[in-house]
């Protein structure tokens, strides 16, 4: 089954993001579907909600929905700080309830839990051990979003000059460096310690700057298809997201071009069906990017044909 028949048949990926208030969660979001605007909200019964309606409540079966990429379903839990012992079982509840669902769209596809990095040398709350220790998600994938990662450069900034490093050299590298002590810091090293925390993620992917109109959410996919594990639905995520052509033109070599190895040449007509048969995995680009884009993709594909045919 092609990634057009997925999309046709199942239709929306959903996603669960956990995290506290100001955590940046709507923020990625709003990267992920390459919008500026807020979500339309809608309940259990698929009848849209106003945020007037909202306030006060919070209803972790509400599905928020982005115009710019109707494709993505996500759910939102405001963390387990915000409602305690309560919220947690409402997120246990609705992970069982989803993971039982017949039909895959309606089924949870991930979870994206959210972690701000905006304390230095922030520890784990009780709330997020208590779920990497005692919230079992079955198949479905977590992976620990540490948003708000940039808060860390200056940290990183200050230890590079007293290195001597110029203030020049400090800013540019201040990025890497954050990266490099984070790898061999206290946190990752508990979150993947069995002996700490009995149901560790998936992975993880450290988000900075995501309010910057350039800001970078090509890992987040990247990271995401490579843990669901179950061809459909990875079919459906990539060809779903928008942001990351290279992601969807990287499964649509891997995916639909596997047996060029065994054939030596390709006449005309093949090499357009085989060019068809891939463009399925970025349908979006039709309607929703530049013709410049377009142009790149097609080629893209084009050399990968023509490459694989002159062997």
């Amino acid at each position: 089954m092609d990634p057009s028949e997925i999309r046709r048949k199942i239709g929306r990926f959903r996603i669960l993001v956990i995290g506290r208030a100001n955590a940046g969660k709507t923020t990625i979001l709003q990267r992920v579907c390459n919008t500026r605007e807020n979500p339309e909200i809608y309940n259990s019964a698929g009848n849209k909600v106003s945020i007037a309606m909202l306030r006060g409540e919070h209803d972790i079966e509400n599905e928020m929905i982005f115009r710019s990429n109707p494709g993505f379903v996500f759910h939102d839990s405001r963390g387990f700080e915000a409602g305690g012992e309560s919220e947690f079982d409402k997120v246990k509840a609705f992970i069982a309830s989803r993971s039982k669902e017949t039909k895959l769209r309606d089924r949870l596809h991930t979870i994206w839990y959210c972690i701000p990095m905006d304390e230095e040398s922030r520890s784990f709350t009780k709330g997020e051990i208590k779920f990497f220790s005692q919230c079992d998600t079955g198949s479905i994938p977590v992976i620990v979003l540490f948003t708000k990662f940039d808060a860390l450069y200056d940290g990183a900034y200050r230890q590079l000059k007293s290195d001597g490093a110029s203030i020049e050299e400090a800013a540019e590298r201040a990025p890497k460096r954050a990266e490099e002590l984070f790898v061999i810091g206290s946190q990752l090293k508990f979150l993947y310690n069995p002996k700490d925390i009995g149901r560790p993620p998936k992975c993880h992917v450290c988000l900075p700057n995501m309010d910057k109109d350039d800001a970078d959410c090509g890992p987040l996919m990247e990271r995401t298809a490579a843990t669901l594990g179950n061809e459909v639905v990875e079919q459906l995520f990539v060809s779903t997201q928008q942001i990351n052509l290279e992601l969807c033109m990287k499964y649509a070599v891997e995916r639909t071009l596997p047996s060029l190895s065994d054939r030596t040449a390709y006449n005309d007509e093949e090499n357009i069906i085989l060019i068809g048969k891939s463009s399925t995995w970025f349908p979006h680009i039709v309607q929703d990017v530049s013709v410049s884009i377009v142009l790149r993709a097609q080629a893209m594909l084009i050399d990968v044909v023509a490459h694989c045919s002159q062997r």
